[in-house]
Order: C-alpha cells, then sequence, then structure tokens
C-alpha cells in the first residue's frame, strides 16, 4: 500500500452542519490534517442534531471522522489571533459561516488572500457572497425549494423534500473538487487561487435535465412518483407477496423481451401505442396498469428472476435496514470500524477507492479534544493553555 495522496496537507475550517464538514471529512479520507475549529460553548451545532449513535449525532459522526477538534472563541482578540497562526501554517482554509460572518472577523476569501498569498481559502455560502440574495440564509430544504427540485419530487397530488441533505452534498462535492483542482494549480504554477460555492449554484448544477427539458420544452417535467417523466415503463409495481419491484427499460429490445418473454404479451410490442418510448410516455395511463396486473400475480423472487433472465434492469424497493444489509457492501467489504466517543461504529468507505491506497478511518473528535495538543504545536505551554481556558477563548 502507498502513502495516502494528501498526506503533508493541512486544512484548518471554520465549519458546522453539512455541506464544509462534507467537504473536509473528504480530504481526510485522503490523508489531510483536517483542523476543525469549534465554539467552545457546544461546538458545530450538528453534534446536536441527535444522540442517536451511542449519545453522538449521526450527522457528525458521519461528517467529522478523521478530524482534529479545537475550542476557540473567534469573537476574542486572542481567539482570531491563535486562529492567524493556525492559517501561517495551513494549506486550506474552509468555512461555512452565517452570511456576512466570515467578512466581519477577516475571514473572507480577498481578505485571507491578501494576509497568506499560498493558502487557499473556501468559502461555502447560501446564494453566494455577491448578488442579490448574499445576506439570505439558505438550509437544505430551502435550497431545494428555491431551486425547483420540490416541485419535481413526490406525487401528483403533493410535493416532497428529497429524503437527504441534497443541496449540502452537492455543495461539499463541488468544494472538494474545487480544492483538489486548487492544490493541484498550486503545486504545478505556484499560484494558491479561492474557490467559492454555494449550495443554490450546486443544486442548480444537478437541476440541469430539468432545466434543459423545461426551457426548450415549454413544461416542466411532470411529478409522478417513482415513475419517470421521459422513460416508460420505469417505476414500481407491487408483487404477489406485497413486495415492490422497480423496473426501468431504456431501449426497444428491452421492451420487446419485456413483452414477450415476462409480460407474456408479445403483441404488446407491436401495438402502436407502445411501439417507441416517446409512445409508451404518451400512452403511460394504459401502459402501466397492464404491467401491474401482470405483475401482482407474480411472486417478487420469482419476477426478478425472470426480469434478470432477460436483462430488464429492476429493483426492490428497499428500506433502510435492506440497504445497511445489502450483500453488495458486505461482500465488498465496504463497512470499516470507526471510533467515537466510548464506542466503535461501522462507517461506509469513501465511493472512490484509489489502487493502493486504503482510505483514512480515524476516530470521530469529541469537542476539544485535539485543543491542548494543536496549541502546544505552536508554542504555548501548559500555564499559557489554562490561561485561555479560564479566560474562555478555548
Amino acid at each position: 500500500m502507498t502513502g495516502l495522496p494528501l498526506s503533508g496537507v493541512t486544512v484548518v475550517s471554520v465549519e458546522q452542519a453539512v455541506a464544509a464538514p462534507y467537504a473536509t471529512r473528504q480530504l481526510a479520507d485522503l490523508g489531510a490534517r483536517v483542523i476543525k475549529i469549534e465554539r467552545p460553548e457546544g461546538g458545530d451545532f450538528a453534534r446536536r442534531y441527535d444522540t442517536t449513535v451511542h449519545g453522538q449525532s449521526s450527522y457528525f459522526v458521519w461528517l467529522n471522522r478523521s478530524k482534529e477538534s479545537v475550542t476557540l472563541d473567534l469573537k476574542s482578540p486572542a481567539g482570531r489571533d491563535l486562529l492567524e497562526q493556525l492559517l501561517g501554517g495551513a494549506d486550506v482554509f474552509v468555512q461555512n459561516l452565517a452570511p456576512g460572518a466570515a467578512a466581519r472577523l477577516g475571514l473572507d476569501n480577498d481578505a485571507l488572500t491578501r494576509r497568506h498569498p499560498s493558502l487557499i481559502p473556501c468559502t461555502i455560502s447560501g446564494y453566494g457572497t455577491t448578488g442579490p440574495w448574499a445576506d439570505r440564509k439558505a438550509y437544505d430544504l430551502l435550497v431545494q425549494c428555491q431551486t425547483g427540485l420540490v416541485s419535481l419530487t413526490g406525487t401528483p397530488e403533493e410535493t416532497a423534500r428529497a429524503g437527504v441533505s441534497v443541496a449540502d452534498i452537492a455543495a461539499g462535492t463541488f468544494a472538494f473538487s474545487g480544492i483538489l483542482t486548487a492544490l493541484y494549480t498550486r503545486a504545478t504554477t505556484g499560484v494558491a487561487r479561492a474557490v467559492e460555492v454555494s449550495l443554490f449554484e450546486a443544486l442548480g448544477e444537478w437541476m440541469g435535465q430539468p432545466a434543459y427539458y423545461t426551457r426548450h420544452g415549454g413544461t416542466q417535467p411532470p411529478r409522478i412518483g417513482t415513475r419517470h417523466a421521459t422513460i416508460a415503463p420505469y417505476g414500481t409495481y407491487p408483487t404477489a407477496d406485497g413486495r415492490e419491484v422497480l423496473i426501468s427499460v431504456q431501449n426497444e429490445r428491452e421492451w420487446t423481451a419485456l413483452c414477450a418473454e415476462v409480460l407474456a404479451r408479445p403483441d404488446l410490442a407491436t401495438d402502436p401505442r407502445f411501439t417507441t418510448g416517446p409512445d409508451r410516455v404518451a400512452h403511460r395511463d394504459e401502459l402501466d396498469p397492464v404491467i401491474a396486473e401482470s405483475f401482482r400475480h407474480v411472486p417478487f423472487a420469482e419476477l426478478t428472476r425472470r426480469l434478470d433472465t432477460v436483462a430488464i434492469a429492476n429493483a426492490g424497493v428497499n428500506d433502510v435496514p435492506d440497504f445497511l444489509d445489502h450483500p453488495v457492501l458486505a461482500e465488498r467489504g465496504r463497512w470499516l470500524d470507526v471510533r467515537v466517543p466510548g464506542a466503535v461504529v461501522p462507517a461506509l468507505r469513501p465511493p472512490a477507492d484509489l489502487a493502493g491506497v486504503e482510505p483514512r478511518m480515524d476516530p470521530v473528535p469529541a469537542l476539544g479534544e485535539h485543543t491542548d495538543s494543536v496549541l502546544a504545536e505552536l508554542g504555548l505551554d501548559a500555564a499559557r493553555i489554562a490561561k485561555l481556558r479560564a479566560d474562555d477563548v478555548v
């Protein structure tokens, strides 16, 4: 095994919630040292979202392994001075503070670039640091609504949020790739470039297909539950034993095979209502009952066997416990142990495998666990650290 690719890279992050912690955790997975700055009172508020993982928040455990937690009161001059010292030895700085807070603390990208020309600062905001909504708060579901995602999600009768924090995850992913690009640029040109990502624009990128469809088609894709706006048959159908199966027919070969080998209705393949993909979408309300009537007489295992035999893509509609026990994760060794305060829990490996490289899966830190050791690296002795603690700076 080779060393981790980001070993030697130091990241300082003033982060909270999901987007920035997700970006920096991915850097930590690859070997970067991530020093997470938290408020002395309470820390990252994601620590208190729930207490389901042996008393720890499921969000915090997911997003903060392999990091060092340092508490600093950045509203105090002493706290800001200590942060400045940390930035002097850092390669990357990441923050997703509330609108305007970074600028008030002198931690906006422009100010940091002037003080630390070799530092790569990354700002994650809600709607961008300029423009008419720069000062507006943005949380994940608000951004799902503003980008139009919620209008596409759910049933004809009711909208729904995506079940995970997709705006935060999108922003964290783009911040991660932007930071990697900036590190490469600095290594090859000597120029450190700032990175900025907004939740709104990150999720807006994910909205690309419906945006093109709506602008050029004159109407947005309909909200149709598990069905697909532009492909049919594509959706879930009940089976004889109460389970649901999702099928996706992508081309005419698959459609012909489904009709002949699974539905036992070869005549449907040449029915003019269903001959092409657009025909099937246009006549979905006539097609779906035919498929549903056939499937409801066949048990799930037998139906999926038939679908697999003729290479029709299909899936059972799993719940989260089904996912946790999924044979793909088990047989591919995707679960690794990670220590959290007071326990050891299974965690998923990062999804991108690098040949010959094992990801870093170090413990999730307790609040302020590394404050003393990191400050000692800055040259502070025990008495000075004790004084800072007495003054509520750390």
